[in-house]
């Protein structure tokens, strides 16, 4: 597995408690005990081994694909800055891509990828066919967190005259 879709896919911080990676894979169950599902894999280029996005559908388990969309990592930003410290112009073959590297599976194809837009595109589709999930997952999940209790700010003059 030279993509290091487990990493990838922990580096998104996708807030679903049941989920999983299947070789290049990611399937969630946001709901769960509902019918539909969370499927996201890598898009291939017309290149072997090279991905430029993430496709993401929502599998109803008795129906099969609902809705599927292609979220591209140049249009998110994905690699913007390794392309540009590399002087990989846009619109270039390899601009905005991963290659997964079967010779040397130490190497990470998206190391020093910028994910959060990414991750805020995969917000907004799970916002539509998984409503409230998303909130609930991460409420969830900072529950356990103290606030500290701000102090409150000085109360304005009183508007009576002294007598």
């Amino acid at each position: 597995m030279a993509l290091h879709a487990r990493e990838f896919f922990a580096e998104l911080q996708l807030p679903f408690a049941a989920s999983v990676v299947v070789g290049d894979t990611y399937y969630a169950t946001p709901e769960p005990g509902g019918p539909l599902r969370l499927r996201i894999d890598f898009t291939s280029t017309r290149w072997a081994n090279q991905y430029d996005g993430l496709r993401l559908a929502t599998v109803h388990r008795d129906r099969g694909d609902l809705d599927i969309t292609i979220l591209r990592f140049a249009e998110h930003q994905t690699f913007h800055h390794r392309d540009s410290a590399c002087g990989v112009p846009p619109h270039h073959s390899d601009c905005g891509t991963i290659k997964e590297f079967k010779n040397d599976p130490a190497t990470v194809p998206w190391e020093g990828a910028q994910t959060s837009g990414l991750r805020e595109a995969i917000e907004q589709y799970t916002s539509i066919w998984f409503p409230g999930t998303w909130t609930a997952s991460v409420q969830k999940r900072t529950a356990g967190r103290t606030a500290r209790v701000a102090p409150a700010p000085p109360a304005a003059p009183s508007a009576r005259r002294a007598r």
